[in-house]
This record gives C-alpha cells, structure tokens and sequence, in this order.
C-alpha cells in the first residue's frame, strides 16, 4: 500500500535491490532510473564528505536527464581503521574483509542527497552507524563466501540477508547498514513537502 502521495515524479537513482525494497516498504511511489557515478574518481578526505559526494553526483547525474523529477542519490561506505571497504572482487577479497572485521566494530557511511534540477535545489544528509561483528571461525567465513551474498555489498556482509548471523551489535539506524537510511530520508522528503502523507480511513 502506498502511504504517501506527490505531485511531482520521484526517481531513485540506484539500481541496489535493497534501496528498493526499504522505499517501497516506506509506502513511496517511484521509479528506477540507475546512475552510473563512478565513485572511484571522488577525491576521499572523510568518509561523510565522500559519501554525501558519491550521493550527489548520482542524484545531479539523473537531475539531468529528469530536471521536473525529484531525485534520490544514495552512497554507502564501510570504514574499519580509517580503509574504506568496498565490494570484494573475488572470493579472496571477500574473505579477506570478513577476516578483518570478525569481532570487530566497524562503521557505515551512507550519504543521501534528495534534488530537483529545475528549481536548483538540492539536499544532503549523510548518517554514521557502528556494526559490531561476533567472532567468525576459518569455516563460517568459508561457508559465507561460498554463497552469492556478498559479492555486491560493501564489506562483504548483508545484514538482513545470511550475513545477519554474524552481526552481534547495532548501534544507529539499522536500514542504513542495509543501503538507505530511511528514517532521515523520509525527514528529508516530508520537511521539503516532497511526499504528503495519505489518511486511510478511520480506525477508532
């Protein structure tokens, strides 16, 4: 069901299964057009600057092509000892990574940014959550590399997916360590008059 309503069109400009999934569960309306930043040609000096970067140049990418559009850019980053983690690129990467962070703390960066290219205005927000891994054996981290889970997440990991078994402590928004920080991003939409909630009926 869809629980907000807009008059203007609103695109998500990621192809992540995820952000997907966590705005329809959020009761949008939008559609899907996949921005294709390369995140490797942002300069990094912090992980909030790069991430709040790596967002807009997705969202002012497709702005572009959509200037009536509302536009969502999301970037999400792992950080463990100021290294920035990205997608493994083999199954050696991967282990690698889940090495590193079993029983460990480790942080979640993702940077949002929400504009409309027609009126020039765009806003950022990025969110910071630490994720506490339990202590992983050679043969769970074997077991997890050998299924498809985590070749096209950043550290390795799906928390809401067979990763979830390796996460012991959550401290800051859960749906951000999935891809999307929803709670900001709805703050974001609904203080810009973006979405308007609907009333369904009456439940007295």
């Amino acid at each position: 069901m869809k629980t907000y309503y807009s008059q203007n069109l609103i695109i998500l400009a990621s192809q992540s299964p995820r952000r997907k999934m966590l705005l329809e569960q959020a009761g949008i309306a939008f559609q899907i057009k996949p921005s294709n930043t390369d995140e490797h040609l942002i300069p990094f000096k912090t992980p909030d600057d790069f991430v709040i970067q790596a967002a807009s140049q997705k969202a002012k990418t497709i702005a572009k092509q959509y200037p009536d559009a509302w536009i969502i850019g999301a970037d999400t980053i792992v950080i463990l000892d100021h290294h920035v983690m990205g997608k493994p690129l083999s199954m050696d990467d991967a282990r690698s990574m889940l090495t590193q962070l079993a029983g460990r703390s480790h942080h979640v960066y993702t940077g949002v940014c929400i504009g409309k290219e027609e009126i020039n205005q765009f806003y950022t927000k990025y969110v910071k959550t630490e994720v506490l891994f339990k202590s992983l054996s050679k043969e769970e981290i074997e077991w997890y590399i050998h299924t498809d889970e985590p070749y096209d997440k950043a550290g390795a990991y799906a928390v809401q997916g067979l990763g979830s078994f390796m996460v012991k402590h959550i401290h800051g928004s859960y749906t951000n360590v999935v891809g999307l920080p929803v709670c900001e991003v709805m703050e974001l939409l609904t203080k810009h008059n973006i979405i308007q909630r609907k009333i369904h009926g009456n439940h007295e």
